[in-house]
């Protein structure tokens, strides 16, 4: 980063840390001491869709990758496209083993980037619910290699509980590397796993 770009206010951006990720198991035991919420065994990867060969072998791998568990009981990957156009890959696991479902997100994730298509990757998320059956993702942003929370308000179109969600990162910021910016804590409205 030169002087230009101190004096304009730009900033050298986070390299992305997919290791982040393997901190998810040990902090879902802490969101379930500290607010009630236990993980679903679903989670999800979004990433911007590409088109061509590489990308179609890519999502092959992928699927063999994460397919591989059918016979011992595991379930099939799924890929869906939301109306913004990103494609979601849907992976699931047991509700107790959270370690494999973060296991199967980065795996993705660097084969993904692995292949080239880093520049697509936008966000990984881990669901959750509480006793009172309400939804909660950990989100990690791929390009800022942090986490923030996303708790939508069951039953209402496009609302989101504010207040859950600083309780959430109250109760995670020794576990996580929380994102600081809330203007950044995008809503994932109707995203796989959530």
């Amino acid at each position: 980063m030169g002087l230009l770009d101190t004096i304009l206010g730009r900033t050298k951006p986070v390299r992305p840390d997919l290791d982040q990720l393997f901190a998810v198991p040990s902090a879902a035991l802490t969101l379930q001491a500290g607010a009630g919420f236990a993980p679903t065994g679903l989670g999800s990867v979004c990433f911007a869709g590409v088109e061509g060969g590489a990308f179609a072998r890519i999502r092959q791998d992928v699927r063999e990758l994460l397919d591989a568990d059918t016979d011992r009981g595991g379930i099939p990957v799924e890929f869906s496209q939301d109306a913004y156009g990103y494609t979601w890959l849907l992976a699931r696991r047991p509700t107790e083993d959270t370690a494999t479902l973060v296991n199967d997100l980065h795996a993705v994730n660097t084969l993904l980037q692995e292949g080239g298509f880093g520049a697509q990757l936008l966000c990984s998320l881990i669901g959750f619910r509480d006793e009172r059956d309400r939804p909660l993702a950990l989100v990690y942003l791929y390009k800022r290699g942090t986490f923030y929370p996303f708790a939508p308000v069951p039953g209402s179109a496009e609302k989101r509980d504010n207040q859950l969600e600083l309780q959430v990162r109250a109760v995670l910021g020794d576990d996580l590397r929380m994102e600081q910016d809330l203007a950044r804590w995008f809503p994932v409205w109707g995203a796989p796993g959530l």
